[in-house]
């Protein structure tokens, strides 16, 4: 039950969204931005770094959701979503998405912990300046937005099921506005 009155039946931040357009639609332009603007990581990447981050911060609605995004976008690879998520190091991704899954994990903990050898192991793998930053905001802004959605308690499904229609739509359209009166 959410903390506060939202639309009955909305799932997690778009509940938020159509509650307080004026303060949801900066956050889905930055979504847009930070997961399907230009970046020399791919989206389903950038996906997965939010997907990593939000499983991190056991938010169940930003990690399910994010997930079947991240499915979606990795195509016949999607099982690379799941494999990452039980264990990152071992996990059938490159050598750079792995330092730089391990910097999205110290911003999440604390950010002050990423460290010089952490940045230099993802530059030893090909990570770029720009790598590094949009990693780095990526997770950052995914805290925010998963203490968001915790904090008002929004609707959060546990069924994977829900999110597979959620992923597809966030895979083929991005970051759209939801409708105000979503019927």
């Amino acid at each position: 039950m959410p903390h506060i009155q939202l639309t009955e039946g909305v799932p997690g931040i778009r509940s938020l969204v159509i509650y307080r357009p004026d303060t949801g639609k900066p956050l889905y332009e930055l979504a847009q931005v930070l997961l399907r603007g230009e970046s020399p990581l791919s989206q389903a990447e950038r996906e997965l770094i939010a997907t990593y981050v939000s499983a991190q911060n056991n938010c169940n609605f930003c990690t399910q959701s994010h997930a079947a995004a991240a499915r979606a976008l990795f195509g016949p690879d999607r099982d690379v979503v799941d494999f990452t998520l039980s264990e990152y190091e071992t996990a059938p991704i490159s050598e750079k998405l792995k330092a730089l899954l391990a910097i999205a994990g110290h911003v999440q903990a604390d950010a002050r912990t990423v460290s010089e050898a952490d940045v230099a192991r993802a530059r030893e793998h090909g990570a770029t300046d720009r790598d590094i930053h949009d990693t780095v905001l990526i997770a950052a802004t995914f805290c925010m937005f998963n203490r968001y959605v915790d904090g008002l308690a929004t609707l959060s499904p546990n069924d994977p099921a829900v999110y597979e229609p959620m992923g597809e739509r966030l895979a083929q359209q991005g970051y759209a506005l939801p409708a105000s009166n979503p019927t």
